[in-house]
C-alpha cells in the first residue's frame, strides 16, 4: 500500500505539472495586454512597456514559465496583478466558501439520489420508478446556470423565504449548493438504480430471499454494499465536476469563493491568480481521488494494491 500511495503520488506532480503547463499557455493566448488594463486606456506606449517590463511579461514565455514554476515549488504562487496581494493568500481567504458550497452540494445530491435509486430499483416499473428517473432526466439536462435562475425567482423573488445571494447563514448555502447538486443527483439516481437492478438479480439475493432473510436486509447488506465501489468512483469523478460547476454556481449566487474569484481574475487578465487558483483546484483534485483509491481497500477487502 505504502508502494502504491507514493507512486501515485509521484504521478500526480506529473498530472500538476502538465496543469500548469495547459493553463500557462492558454491564459497567454487569450487576447487583451494585462498592463495596458492596469493602466487607462489612452496610456501611451512608454508607460505601457515600462509596466509590461515591471511585470516581466516582456519575457519569452519559455522564460515566464520557469520563473512561475520555480518560485510555485517553493510555495509561491506569485502575486496578484489586480488585487497587489500574494495570489496564495488571495485564494486560502476565499477556499472555505468554495469548500462549504462543494460539500453541501456533495450531501444533498447524495441524501437524494441514494434513497431515490433504491426505491426506483426495488419498485421497478411502479409510479415511484418513473417519478423518480423523470427527476433524474430532468436534472441532468438542466444547465446549472438556468436552474440557479429559476430557484431565486421561484424561492427568493416569488415566494420571499430565501435570499437571493450572498454567503451567510445556512439559509444562503440551500439554493445555490442544490442548483450545483442538481447534476450529480442525477447521475447517481441513474447510477444507483441500474447497479441495483443488476445486483437484486444475482443468484445470491435469491437464495436470500429463499432462506427468508428481510427485504430491508438483502437491499442494505446484500445489494447497496456491492455498488459501494462504482458509488464512490462516480462521486470522485464528479467532483472535478463541482468545482467547474461552482464557478457557474458562485457567479450566479454572487457567492464569494473561488470560482467567482477566478472569473473576476480571467477579466481582469490577472495571470497569476488564475494560475495559482487552477493549480491549487488541481491538488485537491487529485487527492480527492487518490483517497478515494485507499478507500477502495476498505470497502472491499479483497482489493490489495501490489
Amino acid at each position: 500500500m505504502t508502494r502504491y500511495i507514493v507512486r501515485r503520488l509521484a504521478l500526480s506532480l506529473f498530472v500538476l505539472f502538465g496543469v500548469s503547463i495547459v493553463v500557462f499557455g492558454l491564459i497567454h493566448l487569450a487576447p487583451g495586454d494585462p498592463a495596458r488594463l492596469m493602466l487607462y486606456d489612452t496610456a501611451p506606449e512608454e508607460e505601457v512597456q515600462a509596466m509590461r517590463k515591471a511585470l516581466g511579461l516582456d519575457q519569452p514565455l519559455y522564460l515566464q514559465y520557469w520563473l512561475f514554476l520555480s518560485h510555485a515549488v517553493r510555495g509561491d504562487l506569485g502575486r496578484s496583478l489586480y488585487y497587489k496581494q500574494p495570489a496564495l493568500d488571495i485564494i486560502l481567504e476565499h477556499l472555505p466558501a468554495t469548500a462549504e458550497l462543494t460539500f453541501a452540494a456533495l450531501l444533498i445530491s447524495l441524501a437524494v439520489a441514494v434513497p431515490m435509486g433504491i426505491v426506483s430499483a426495488v419498485k421497478r416499473d411502479s409510479p415511484w420508478d418513473y417519478a423518480g428517473m423523470l427527476i433524474a432526466t430532468v436534472g441532468q439536462a438542466t444547465p446549472v446556470y438556468w436552474l440557479g435562475l429559476m430557484l431565486i425567482l421561484f424561492f427568493a423573488v416569488q415566494l420571499r423565504i430565501l435570499p437571493t445571494s450572498g454567503r451567510g447563514g445556512i439559509e444562503h448555502l440551500i439554493l445555490p449548493s442544490v442548483a450545483l447538486g442538481a447534476p450529480l443527483m442525477a447521475l447517481v439516481t441513474r447510477m444507483v438504480r441500474s447497479g441495483m437492478l443488476d445486483i437484486l438479480g444475482e443468484d445470491y439475493v435469491r437464495t436470500a430471499r429463499a432462506k427468508g432473510l428481510a427485504e430491508r436486509l438483502i437491499v442494505l447488506r446484500h445489494a447497496l454494499r456491492n455498488i459501494l465501489i462504482p458509488l464512490v468512483t462516480i462521486i470522485g469523478l464528479q467532483f472535478g465536476a463541482l468545482l467547474g460547476g461552482a464557478v457557474i454556481t458562485e457567479t450566479v449566487f454572487a457567492w464569494p469563493g473561488v470560482g467567482r474569484l477566478v472569473v473576476t481574475a480571467i477579466t481582469a487578465r490577472d495571470y497569476p491568480l488564475v494560475q495559482a487558483a487552477t493549480l491549487l483546484v488541481s491538488f485537491y483534485f487529485v487527492a480527492i481521488n487518490l483517497l478515494l483509491d485507499v478507500l477502495y481497500v476498505y470497502i472491499d477487502p479483497r482489493i490489495r494494491y501490489a
